[in-house]
C-alpha cells in the first residue's frame, strides 16, 4: 500500500468552505479503483487544522488520483485559503500487509 498524509492550516475564515470542498474530494476519491481509504481528520484543539490519511493500492493509484477533475477542482478552489503551505509525506506501508486489505 502507499500512504500519503496532508497536514493542512486553513485560514479561519475559510474552514466551512473548506470543509466542503475537501469533503467533496473525498468522497469523490473513494469511488477511484486504486483508493483503499480516505479519511478527513480535523484538530480538536485547532478546528483551522486538518489531517488527510489517504491510502491508495499504488503510488500510481497516487498519481492517477492527482490527475482526476475531483482534485484539479478541490486544489484550484483552496488554493488561496491556506495559512500556511500544505505539508504532504508519502509512506511506505509496513503493516497491516497488502493482502490484508
Amino acid at each position: 500500500m502507499y500512504v500519503v498524509s496532508v497536514q493542512i492550516h486553513v485560514r479561519d475564515e475559510r474552514v466551512r468552505e473548506f470543509t466542503e470542498a475537501i469533503l467533496d474530494n473525498a468522497r469523490h476519491t473513494r469511488n477511484e479503483p486504486g483508493n483503499v481509504r480516505f479519511d478527513v481528520l480535523r484538530q480538536e484543539q485547532d478546528p483551522t487544522r486538518f489531517l488527510l490519511y489517504e491510502v491508495y493500492r499504488s503510488a500510481a493509484d497516487f498519481a492517477a488520483h492527482q490527475q482526476t477533475p475531483h482534485y484539479f477542482r478541490f486544489r484550484d478552489a483552496v488554493a488561496d485559503w491556506m495559512a500556511e503551505p500544505r505539508v504532504g509525506v508519502r509512506h511506505e506501508s509496513l503493516f497491516p500487509p497488502d493482502d490484508g486489505w
